[in-house]
């Protein structure tokens, strides 16, 4: 079984999810502040200690036709970053929708009392995390 982590880049916000291969399942985890898409790399370091990753996934935002906006070179340098202090392999996934994805199934579970920036993001991480694991098999 691999245990993989990952992230919903954003500048001010970082969603954090953790998925295991064997299930092909990720939970949403708290997710980081970041500030200019710099999280605490102390609390990312927390993370991958807790939960021993075999990689990481971090989500590459893209227009819906696919072509890249402003923020997506910013996810790179973030999953390049991750690459760099921790030596773990990066992929990057295709997020698009999945933050409209996330909303919805919050706002399902809860209504709006569900919809926190924090929770949203790492839910948003949680679908990028089950995308990037279903294109496994």
């Amino acid at each position: 079984m691999s245990q993989l982590l990952g992230f919903d880049f954003g500048t001010h916000n970082i969603g954090v999810a953790v998925g295991q291969t064997i299930t092909g399942t990720a939970s949403p985890l708290a997710a980081l502040k970041a500030k200019d898409g710099q999280p605490d790399w102390h609390k990312v370091q927390v993370l991958i200690n807790e939960w021993q990753p075999q990689c990481l996934v971090v989500g590459l935002p893209l227009n819906m036709d696919g072509t890249e906006q402003p923020v997506t070179e910013l996810a790179r340098k973030f999953a390049n970053r991750l690459h760099g202090r921790f030596g773990l392999p990066v992929h990057l996934q295709d997020e698009r929708l999945t933050t409209v994805a996330a909303k919805e199934e919050l706002f399902e579970r809860g209504g709006f009392r569900q919809l926190s920036k924090d929770k949203i993001d790492s839910a948003a991480a949680q679908l990028i995390l089950e995308d990037y694991m279903s294109q496994l098999s």
